[in-house]
């Protein structure tokens, strides 16, 4: 709806002098008011001028000497990607999708990391059953199994290496003293390298998702301070994934952020 200096000049050549008896055909309304206004040349849109548009489109390699439909196509295209190219410079949802992003990659971390502890619980388990009950937290088990690796070679000396990780004394003397009256079976040094390996895997999975938590809050208290002090860095990343930006979010009537997430349960 603005008219370019470059149109204008355009206009101005193309135009005979007499502008009182001629009428331009115009595809956009605004464009039209815009011409109408700057140049005083009366406009016509929609109905003849549309089909006459389509024709000259169609037809334009055939009206402009030196024009092929191959280089049409390819200016078409350069257009084309130009024009996204802009869209994706200046689109304001730029951060948006980081936390996004952020926050699905959080919750599939999740998701493998207690998927992965599991089988580490169960193939250890073979191994030293009592484990389980002295240390119930995930990432925590995964440290101590790797550390402590075959059962039978744990002694006092290493009371002090499974404080640091435990950081509990009485759970360390507690693992000690299960590891030397345990039920479980033998493991083969093949074995114990496989399981040390995959626990290692866990670990940084786990360090990772605690550095990706940080970069989270991070870019929520720059980007969303007011609903991360409301309601928390985590569970406002998913009130904006949910609602697919945080302009959106901003949108909604209260009874509409109510039910996000739970929309499945609600229509059922």
């Amino acid at each position: 709806g603005v008219l370019h200096e470059d149109l204008r000049l355009l206009l101005d050549t193309a135009l005979p002098p007499k502008r009182k008896k001629v009428v331009l055909g115009v595809g956009d309304a605004k464009m039209g008011a815009a011409v109408l206004e700057e140049l005083g040349v009366q406009c016509q849109t929609g109905g003849v001028v549309a089909e006459l548009m389509r024709g000259i489109r169609l037809h334009f390699p055939a009206l402009v000497r030196g024009l092929t439909a191959q280089s049409a196509a390819k200016a078409q295209l350069g257009l084309g990607h130009s024009y996204s190219r802009a869209k994706v410079k200046f689109n304001v949802h730029r951060v948006d999708n980081m936390i996004i992003q952020s926050i699905s990659l959080l919750d599939q971390l999740d998701k493998d990391i207690n998927t992965f502890s599991m089988r580490v619980r169960e193939w250890y388990g073979y191994h030293f059953p009592e484990l389980i009950k002295i240390v119930p937290e995930n990432s925590m088990y995964c440290r101590v199994a790797k550390f402590i690796g075959n059962r039978r070679e744990l002694s006092e000396e290493s009371l002090e290496g499974l404080e640091e990780i435990v950081m509990d004394s009485a759970k360390a003397q507690a693992i000690l003293e299960a590891s030397r009256s345990s039920m479980g079976m033998d493991i083969s040094p093949l074995d114990l390298i496989n399981i040390e390996s995959f626990s290692r895997r866990v670990i940084s999975l786990s360090d990772y998702r605690k550095g990706l938590q940080e970069y989270l809050r991070s870019k929520m208290s720059q980007v969303a301070p007011s609903l991360s002090a409301l309601i928390g860095e985590v569970v406002g990343a998913r009130l904006i994934s949910h609602a697919g930006s945080l302009t959106n979010l901003a949108k909604y009537p209260a009874s509409t952020v109510q039910i996000l997430g739970a929309e499945k349960a609600l229509f059922r």
